[in-house]
């Protein structure tokens, strides 16, 4: 049963998952985690900006349990710090399951590490030059050897400034445009990368977005221009080969060690699969039936039902 937080008088005992969330266009995706959890006979708590501050002291006297937190609220509002890392910590003795850690999203953002650990695991990504932070050295030379290395035009991306494309530059050309670029996050390292062109199969530009959660893998068409989603087919995989994309998420799962999170993969004209967007390490889930660039809605509730076998997975229920 949903709890919200006026209720705070019925918050005792074990409760199987909790989810922390703050952005409003979640909703929809925590309305359908309740659903599944509630067909699964599961206890749930909705954890949120106005209740959390109630909710940790709860914790701390152990009058409240919390078996599995899935937290898509720490990346952006530091308010929730203090109960992830207490459930996260060794109070707990273990007994809370914490998706995902935020030590782990904090690594798992950063595009220069995930860059650099890709490369040693095998994984094909752009050619890229990382730059240090503005603020360390400003007066960076960049020579004409190393732009013709990524050719013309490439793309700009600030290391860890995440979400929605913030501080990406498509089609640069120029030292000047780079300089400019990191003046914006001066205190941010910098990606400058080649850009990959995809292939088309059939009629579809061979970007992909793909969805890792709690070991299911969800491989979707992804247009990189319209934002559109479509659920890779069965028959598409076969024909395609499109297995390899839940090979290379998987692989990547390996390095970043979320359990759930999202990567894009582009099939370019050279016929490499290339990771061009590392890891996305909390999902946008808006579900396709609201939102024209949303997630399909077959996938935003599998990807639900996976968070409840993840669930039950970590013990018996309440």
């Amino acid at each position: 049963m949903l709890y919200f937080e006026n209720d705070m008088d019925v918050l005792r005992g074990e409760y199987d998952l909790a989810v922390a969330w703050t952005w409003e266009y979640d909703r929809e995706f925590v309305a359908i985690i309740e659903s599944v959890a509630l067909t699964a006979g599961l206890r749930t708590l909705l954890i949120t900006p106005q209740n959390v501050g109630e909710i940790l002291p709860r914790l701390q006297s152990g009058k409240l349990c919390i078996r599995v937190l899935l937290d898509r609220a720490s990346d952006e509002d530091e308010s929730f710090h203090p109960l992830h890392r207490f459930l996260a910590g060794p109070s707990t003795n273990g007994g809370t399951s914490v998706v995902n850690f935020l030590d782990r999203q904090q690594h798992a953002a950063d595009k220069a590490t995930m860059h650099l650990e890709f490369l040693s695991r095998g994984l094909a990504v752009p050619y890229t030059i990382i730059l240090p932070p503005y603020a360390e050295v400003p007066d960076l030379r960049i020579s004409e050897e190393e732009f013709q290395k990524i050719g013309r035009p490439f793309v700009i991306k600030p290391a860890n400034t995440t979400g929605g494309g913030i501080g990406v530059v498509r089609g640069a050309r120029s030292r000047e445009e780079v300089l400019e670029a990191r003046k914006h996050h001066k205190d941010d390292k910098y990606l400058l990368q080649e850009t990959v062109r995809p292939a088309y199969l059939s009629e579809n530009r061979a970007w992909f977005r793909v969805i890792y959660a709690f070991d299911d893998v969800f491989s979707c068409w992804w247009d990189d221009q319209t934002h559109v989603y479509e659920e890779v087919t069965s028959e598409e995989e076969k024909t395609y080969g499109l297995n390899v994309l839940t090979d290379i998420a998987r692989a990547i799962h390996n390095v970043c060690h979320l359990e759930f999170f999202s990567t894009e993969i582009a099939y370019t004209t050279g016929n490499r699969y290339v990771v061009v967007d590392y890891v996305n390490e909390i999902c946008d889930m808006r579900p396709k039936s609201a939102h024209r660039d949303g997630v399909p809605d077959r996938i935003v509730r599998s990807v639900a039902e996976a968070l409840i076998r993840f669930v039950h997975s970590r013990g018996p229920t309440a």
